[in-house]
């Protein structure tokens, strides 16, 4: 994010505005993960594939005993998600999608011969039963989230965030449309989330955080990205 807490511009723009080194910090830490989730509205915004370049991070992977690649998780309450997506162009992971029986059928058939639907009757996704989900059927321990800011609250709001990784970049945007780690809700959270600096590093004019989060008792589990 920026020196003012802005982690895009007010047209939610790709983040383009840090370092190198940032970028090869978000494969590093996203090669740790043995899946990574990410909202539709930021899939479809950036039209990432969620991979890791040819460096060893992939070997590292399998050394640890892991996939080469994380599992890909997007999520989604409407379903309406284009199949054309770089995301759907490569096969180096399984790709899954939880959303609800909101999503078009026409949008299902075409999904399914790219990745594991999983769907349900309610009008939004449970991220509680979808975390319990990659952890039963999947064998998934960590997952790695990488945004958007809607996610990322409705993840904080239930208690199911332990750890943040956040890069602070020289740069001031100001405004009230840009969002920040939270969003552009005006509301304030539930309750207060107690952090607490683990590490730190300065590369150049960025500063490269890790923070633990404290979690409290959960609230209910439904996520309002689209």
């Amino acid at each position: 994010m920026t020196v003012d807490g802005k982690i895009t511009t007010r047209n939610f723009s790709p983040v383009d505005f840090t370092s190198r080194e940032d970028k090869l910090h978000l494969f590093r830490r996203r090669a740790l993960a043995d899946a990574v989730l990410i909202g539709h509205s930021t899939l479809r915004r950036d039209n990432v594939r969620l991979g890791l370049p040819k460096t060893d991070l992939c070997k590292a992977r399998t050394t640890r005993g892991q996939t080469p690649y994380p599992i890909r998780v997007i999520v989604s309450n409407e379903g309406k998600i284009d199949n054309q997506l770089k995301i759907f162009q490569t096969d180096i992971s399984p790709i899954l999608i939880f959303s609800t029986t909101r999503m078009p059928k026409k949008i299902q058939t075409a999904l399914r011969e790219k990745a594991t639907l999983h769907l349900t009757k309610s009008q939004h996704v449970d991220l509680v039963a979808m975390l319990q989900k990659l952890r039963s059927v999947y064998n998934v321990r960590t997952v790695a989230c990488e945004g958007g800011a809607t996610l990322f609250r409705s993840l904080l709001e239930r208690g199911l965030v332990d750890r943040l990784n956040l890069t602070i970049a020289p740069y001031l945007f100001g405004g009230a449309n840009a969002p920040t780690l939270t969003g552009l809700d005006k509301t304030f959270l539930p309750a207060s989330v107690r952090c607490s600096l683990i590490d730190m590093r300065v590369v150049g004019d960025e500063c490269f955080l890790t923070y633990r989060i404290y979690r409290r008792k959960r609230a209910t589990s439904t996520i309002r990205t689209r």
